[in-house]
């Protein structure tokens, strides 16, 4: 799944279970990065996230991209990113559709931001899929023991879907469109599909 490695399926998703509380925060406007000291179970610990700007992402429909400056989002990235990630296309409202998904941080807190056909007039509104601090999506990954930012977004194709439902009795038909995979990185991966007019959470085979 476009670099993701080790996924646990799972039909709900979690903020890792440690007790995060937020002690220090400075943002580096230059380098795009915020660096800080999370108190872990009394013990100050480092983290380190990347953000890339919304003009990182030139293929965005400009009306996705106005939408998403005036909501003062960066994108932040994940630990393991070599690439800009995180701002995805795929035909999520409908096969054959042309929609964006996109992982907003703004004043501290990370949205799961939809698209849908947001090239068109009068379309750039988005779902939001879901939040949360930024700083609870962290998680040690070298043994440096800085914290990195471990929440990541892709498209899932209607086979790729259906290949991590199997074994579920019974086995789901494929959808006739793409569904937002939604990753903690090296932990699980939840699916978004829209159908019916809403957001389902597919089930999905452990």
């Amino acid at each position: 799944m476009n670099g993701r490695q080790k996924f646990r399926f799972a039909a709900t998703i979690g903020v890792l279970p440690l007790a995060l509380s937020a002690c220090a925060q400075t943002a580096s406007t230059a380098a795009a990065s915020e660096r800080g000291q999370l108190k872990i179970a009394g013990k100050s610990t480092p983290y380190l996230i990347r953000h890339l700007p919304v003009s990182s992402f030139p293929a965005l429909p400009p009306a996705v991209a106005e939408v998403l400056n005036q909501r003062g989002c960066s994108i932040p990235q994940t630990y393991e990113a070599h690439r800009p990630e995180n701002v995805v296309h795929g035909s999520f409202q409908r096969a054959g559709s042309s929609d964006w998904a996109v992982l907003c941080s703004a004043n501290g807190t990370v949205s799961l931001l939809v698209f849908f056909g947001a090239a068109g007039p009068g379309q750039g509104t988005p779902g939001v899929l879901a939040t949360a601090e930024e700083t609870s999506r962290l998680q040690a990954h070298d043994p440096s023991g800085v914290l990195g930012f471990n929440w990541g977004i892709d498209a899932a194709t209607p086979r790729q879907v259906h290949d991590v439902q199997a074994g579920l009795a019974p086995r789901p038909a494929p959808p006739d469109h793409d569904a937002v995979a939604d990753s903690v990185i090296d932990r699980w991966t939840i699916y978004h599909l829209y159908k019916d007019s809403a957001w389902q959470v597919l089930e999905m085979n452990d």
